[in-house]
């Protein structure tokens, strides 16, 4: 049997792990052996990574919230229960904003928290009658559309049958 040699396509495997190693430090860009390794770990830990940069983000704004809350004398586990109970469902990225851009919203949370630790029931200001017409007027359209849509998806139109011509015969047929 004729050998066959595979260099252009082991060529471009090898030339492909070391475009991916390209900028790693020694040999590791340049060997090919090197290379493979090193590119194979950085796979694991980039896996890795992207699972630990959402703790480590979340970490960074519970950290923030805290500092904030301590500048209005509550602790943060506190602020947080206040909030749950006065039924607010803000999220710790927004909240940490809060802390750092508006201090004056965030005190307010901070008042509602402790509002409702102390067992006062939280209710929301009311809106301008405008902006809630508004509000009422687009849900009832929405549903309404969702009505119509499902009226039009249920509904099934009557087709008529086809009724076939009569077939005429020639003179040779009837023979």
């Amino acid at each position: 049997m004729t050998r066959v040699k595979g260099g252009t396509v082991a060529r471009a495997r090898r030339k492909k792990v070391l475009k991916e190693a390209k900028g790693y430090f020694g040999s590791k860009h340049r060997l090919y052996k090197t290379a493979h390794e090193q590119v194979m770990h950085s796979g694991v830990y980039a896996f890795r990574d992207r699972k630990q940069n959402k703790r480590n983000f979340r970490k960074l704004w519970i950290t923030r919230i805290n500092a904030g809350c301590r500048e209005n004398e509550i602790s943060y586990s506190r602020f947080i229960d206040g909030l749950n109970k006065a039924g607010v469902t803000v999220n710790r990225k927004m909240l940490s904003e809060l802390a750092i851009d508006n201090k004056e919203a965030f005190s307010d949370l901070v008042t509602i928290a402790k509002d409702a630790l102390a067992g006062k029931k939280y209710t929301p200001k009311t809106v301008n009658a405008s902006k809630e017409e508004t509000v009422k007027e687009v849900k009832e359209t929405k549903t309404e559309e969702k009505k119509s849509a499902a009226k039009k998806e249920t509904t099934k139109t009557t087709t008529t049958k086809k009724v076939p011509a009569k077939k005429t015969t020639t003179k040779k047929e009837e023979k």
